[in-house]
């Protein structure tokens, strides 16, 4: 019963996203919000290529409005004029100019996103601030940047590749490649995953 009403609102949400679905194939960053879907399919679906990419936009843009702010972003202002047919998040603000692909927003509500570039494959969750510090500095995320709920990454900070950052952790230096970071203010206490030894501190090193 429940797939059969799932298939019928896809049905009737594919009337409203037609012009969504021609934005896929003509956007001018199409093939990253191909590699978005192809994100997204591995998170819900265990495979990138699960579906159709048409079939998935339709999927997720029905069920998902986190996903519906980041397409929309990619697409800038003819996405903007879509947007009432397909309402955003309207918590979530993605003011990064520079996204790499397959961005995963999980739980996006009251999340503020306005870093100076984020790198390939980041996942973001709920209540995490990324900003601006008093000198109007942002930070720069690289790719398969893990932050978690809470999370607050402030000011002209670099933060490396394969980095977590963990829910309600307060980032105000940088952090080195491969760290995981807890606490307020942040600290690593492993390096991909090798726990550092007690006392040992982390020199800021850019990524």
């Amino acid at each position: 019963m429940k797939s059969l009403l799932l298939n019928i609102i896809l049905v009737v949400s594919t009337i409203r996203l037609i012009p969504h679905l021609l934005l896929l194939y003509t956007a001018k960053h199409r093939e990253l919000i191909k590699a978005d879907l192809s994100r997204w399919s591995s998170v819900y679906f265990n495979h990138p290529d699960a579906y159709p990419k048409a079939w998935l936009l339709i999927r997720f843009m029905t069920a998902y409005p986190e996903f519906r702010n980041l397409f929309y972003h990619r697409t800038g202002l003819p996405g903007k004029i879509l947007s009432p047919l397909c309402r955003p998040m309207s918590t979530l603000f993605l003011a990064t100019p520079k996204i790499g692909a397959g961005l995963f927003i999980q739980h996006g509500f009251a999340s503020i996103v306005a870093a100076h570039e984020i790198g390939k494959n980041c996942w973001i969750n709920q209540q995490v601030t990324i900003g601006y510090s008093s000198k109007g500095e942002k930070p720069t995320i690289g790719d398969k940047v893990t932050i978690n709920a809470g999370a607050k990454l402030i000011g002209g900070i670099m933060i490396g590749n394969d980095v977590t950052i963990g829910a309600n952790a307060v980032v105000i230096k940088n952090l080195p490649r491969g760290a995981t970071a807890i606490g307020v203010p942040a600290r690593v206490i492993k390096i991909y995953g090798k726990s550092l030894p007690d006392n040992t501190s982390i020199v800021a090193t850019t990524p």
